[in-house]
């Protein structure tokens, strides 16, 4: 048996910093049940010389393996093997493509915080079929609430294709004009087209499609990340995106306070359960077998049971091993969070 001390990486968020020492046990047991078979036990927040960790035991001594996963969890910091009253560095090398500003530059009211967006696409991709090739596979991932492309941006960090859906013109807007700039600052080797989708000659939506590639060697070979965001109607996806073609559906829902799922002729629609029991449908289709949908929502307006069950009518199987009853936290005294998470058989 060997012991071990994750420390918590900083958050600029206080509220956030105060809840990702419990959320952080919660991701560990959904990754301890996905891809360690239960070896971790004795899961804790532990403080050592006044700091906050969480510790851990494994059955066996950590492999080079199982520090690459545990390095893509959402608050660590750094790890150690707890020796007698030292700590020893366990190496971690994540599968961060590049720099951590294409996250953290984008500062707007509204903004999810970037370690839930984490969290939430970890946990996801470990309750889909896929969850062994977390370290070796190239995923597809869409977020079909995508916003300013928090989701879209964490995807392409980890060398996934990314896609997404907006009805949001301003931040289809600020979105493209970031993710270019960024991508030109940083000499990313690129290849970006935006413009207008037409329909029988009518301008239906507009669309942004980049290829890219974190060295220039992989893009002059072919061997490119996808990025395609198109400023349209969630409900409308499929009329853009080809049915069973995402691994990985990832969403935090509207929470009704700043932003609404949709505006209709009574003003700006709160609940998120209208907009899941239009969306959901469409959204498993996007999927293919085995896929995973992980939606992130408000649970002051919405019962968690209530959301399942759309998900459930939708044809996904909603997840309920160990972790994924564990993530609800408060955001402010107006938003309650939680994950819900559920697989396409």
């Amino acid at each position: 048996m060997a012991g071990y001390a994750l420390l918590i990486l900083p958050s600029a968020n206080r509220v956030y910093a105060g809840a990702s020492t419990i959320l952080t046990q919660s991701e560990l047991r959904v990754f301890n049940h996905s891809e360690f078979d239960g070896r971790l036990s004795d899961l804790s927040a532990t403080a050592i010389g006044g700091v906050p960790y969480v510790t851990f035991t494994a059955a066996d001594p950590i492999t080079a393996r199982d520090a690459a996963l545990l390095a893509n969890l959402s608050s660590i910091y750094a790890l150690f093997q707890i020796e007698g009253d030292l700590l020893r560095p366990v190496p971690l090398e994540p599968l961060d493509r590049f720099d951590d500003d294409l996250i953290t530059i984008p500062k707007y009211q509204g903004k999810t915080n970037e370690q839930f967006t984490k969290l939430l696409l970890n946990v996801t991709l470990l309750a889909s079929a896929f969850a062994p090739e977390f370290l070796d596979r190239k995923f597809a991932v869409i977020d079909p609430l995508c916003g300013r492309g928090t989701t879209l941006s964490q995807a392409l960090m980890y060398g996934f294709d990314a896609a997404g859906i907006d009805l949001d013109q301003k931040d289809f807007d600020a979105y493209a004009t970031f993710i270019q700039t960024w991508l030109k600052r940083k000499r990313i080797k690129h290849h970006a087209e935006l413009g207008p989708v037409r329909r029988e000659r009518q301008v239906v939506a507009r669309r942004l499609r980049i290829s890219l590639a974190a060295a220039r060697s992989d893009y002059k070979a072919g061997v490119t990340q996808r990025l395609d965001v198109v400023n349209g109607d969630t409900t409308r996806a499929l009329e853009f995106f080809r049915p069973a073609t995402f691994d990985l559906v990832v969403t935090d829902a509207p929470y009704g306070v700043q932003h609404g799922s949709r505006t209709g002729a009574k003003g700006l629609a709160r609940s998120p359960l209208d907009l899941l029991a239009d969306a959901a449908p469409v959204w498993a289709r996007l999927l293919r077998s085995g896929g995973a949908c992980g939606v992130a929502w408000n649970t002051l307006l919405a019962r968690r049971t209530a959301a399942a069950e759309i998900l459930a009518g939708a044809g996904l199987d909603p997840v309920e091993s160990p972790g994924y009853l564990a993530f609800k936290h408060r955001v402010d005294q107006a938003i309650m969070r939680d994950i819900l998470v559920a697989r396409k058989p």
